[in-house]
Parts: C-alpha cells; structure tokens; sequence
C-alpha cells in the first residue's frame, strides 16, 4: 500500500520535470448551459421589418380588392317592357275590319294600312260560290272598325254606305257618311260603329236606339234617312 503511493509519487515528480515545472493541468469542468432563448425574440423583426410587413400586408389588401372588383358580374341596364294595349291591332298599326255576307270564313279580319277591299275579302276566305261582286268596289281603301257587307241587299262595301232611295246603309256606312247624318256628329258616329264591331250587324233600324246617346227625338229624325 504504501509503495503504491511512493511510485505514484515518482511518476507526478517525472512528469513536473517533463513539463518544466508546470504544474499539472487541472481537471476540466463544464460550462454552464446559455439561457434558453425565446421563439419572440428569435423572431422578432425589429421596427423595419414591422414596416415592412405592414406594406406587404396593404398590397395583398390592395390586390385582393382589385381581385374582387374585377371579378364582380357585369350588368347591364334592361329595357322597360313595351306596354301592352288593349287592341293588339292597334298597337302594331294594323286595321280590324269585320267582313259579312256571303264570304268562307265572315269575322273580324287584320289587314295592313292601306289594305282595299278585295284584301278583306281574300282574309275572309273568298267569297262563296254564285257571288255577285259586280256592285263591289274592290279597290277602295278600307278604314279601321269598318263593316264589309258582300253579297246583302245595298251596294256593299263600295264606300257609299248608302242603299236604294239614297238613304244611309247602318251596316256599311263608315264614320264619314255616318257623321253627315244630321243631328249625329263625329262622336255618335263612332258610339255606332262601337256598336256595330261588338254586336254584330244592325237587325233593324230600330236596333238604333240601342246607341248610347239616341234619344226617342233623334232617332226620329234618322229613322228615315236609314236603312240595314
């Protein structure tokens, strides 16, 4: 025991004067582990990045504004909607004219402006079999509400409006001939012709009294100057 401590004696004196004296080498120690640092810090971008990163944020605002304004639906304006008539004859410039008589198919016709006569009567269908059109006036330009009578008693449809003995024709008469009736004027010829499109053809002369407007005294002073 005691030579083991003398020989490690020798060896510690060997190795002095090996190192010139130095004195042997203390044992190293560890140092002390860093602070721990924190995930803020390690990423905190300091006042230019703070700039920086709010000018990046405005421009992506920027950008995803333009986005959106440019992807918005186009729209465009829409025209008001036509407002509808109660004739739709009347809206598109069109004439309604009633045709009787002996013709294929009798009834209100559409015509074009300026249609004639011989226009209603192809729209009718023709006329039927045996017809006389002799006393037919087929050029004569018809007028808007006009009763065509083809093939009854009178000279129908040639614009006269009168029948034998020069008397007025309720059923053929236009608004013209009607208004130079006396004691008639414009706004009763049209209140019988409003009557003549929506009830159909005079019966009897005495059917005028069944005119807005014709008294017992003015019928009294037509009743002789018309016919059916």
């Amino acid at each position: 025991m005691a030579r083991g401590v003398g020989d490690e004696a020798q060896v510690r004196e060997r190795l002095r004067r090996v190192f010139g004296g130095a004195s042997e080498p203390a044992p190293a120690t560890l140092a002390p582990p860093a602070p721990p640092v924190s995930v803020a810090a390690a990423f905190d971008p300091g006042r230019r990045g703070v700039r920086a990163l709010a000018v990046v944020a405005v421009l992506v605002l920027l950008g995803a504004a333009l986005f959106a304004w440019r992807a918005r639906p186009d729209t465009e304006p829409v025209a008001p909607a036509p407002v509808e008539l109660n004739d739709p004859a009347a809206s598109s410039g069109q004439l309604v004219v009633a045709v009787t008589g002996r013709v294929r198919r009798p009834g209100l016709v559409r015509l074009p402006p300026g249609a004639r006569v011989a226009d209603a009567i192809e729209a009718a269908g023709g006329v039927l079999p045996g017809t006389d059109l002799s006393m037919v006036n087929l050029a004569r330009k018809v007028t808007d509400g006009e009763l065509i009578a083809i093939g009854v008693a009178g000279p129908a449809g040639d614009g006269a409006g009168a029948a034998s003995g020069g008397k007025v024709n309720l059923n053929t008469a236009t608004l013209a001939q009607l208004d130079a009736l006396p004691g008639v004027g414009a706004v009763l010829a049209q209140r019988i012709l409003d009557y003549r499109r929506s009830h159909g053809s005079f019966r009897s002369v005495s059917e005028l009294r069944q005119v807005d407007g014709i008294g017992d005294a003015r019928y009294g002073e037509l009743k002789e100057l018309v016919t059916v």
